[in-house]
C-alpha cells in the first residue's frame, strides 16, 4: 500500500533529532516535492492526529520562525518544547537557526 503524502511527511518529521529543527521546504524537497512546502504545512496542521506521535515543534519556516505555533495546545508550547531541547527562541524566531538546522536530504 502506498503511503499518503501526509504519512511521508510524518515519517520524515519522526527522524528529526532532539535539539534540531528543519523547515517545511526541506521536508518537501526530501520527498521529491520541492515546491510543496505549503502542503507540508497542511500536513503538519494534522500532526495531533499522527500515530505514533511526531515532534511537530521541530518544524519551522525557512527563516526559523515558529509559524505553526498556533496549532499547539497553547501558543507558547512550541517555544517551550524547543527550549527544553536547548534551542533558544526570541521573538518567535530560532536564534542561530543554521546551527540547529537538520537537512533531511543530507542527514537521513
Amino acid at each position: 500500500m502506498e503511503q499518503s503524502f501526509y504519512d511521508q511527511v510524518f515519517e520524515v518529521v519522526r527522524l528529526i533529532p532532539k535539539g534540531r529543527v528543519t523547515s517545511y521546504g526541506a521536508i518537501a524537497k526530501s520527498l521529491g516535492a520541492g515546491g510543496s512546502a505549503r502542503m507540508v504545512g497542511y500536513a503538519m496542521s494534522n500532526a495531533p492526529l499522527a500515530h505514533p506521535p511526531i515532534p511537530a515543534h521541530r518544524v519551522v519556516n525557512s527563516a526559523g520562525l515558529l509559524t505553526g505555533k498556533f496549532h499547539f495546545k497553547t501558543p507558547d508550547l512550541m517555544q517551550e518544547l524547543l527550549e527544553k531541547e536547548g534551542i533558544m527562541v526570541k521573538g518567535d524566531k530560532i536564534q542561530n537557526f543554521k546551527k540547529y538546522f537538520w537537512d533531511p536530504l543530507i542527514e537521513i
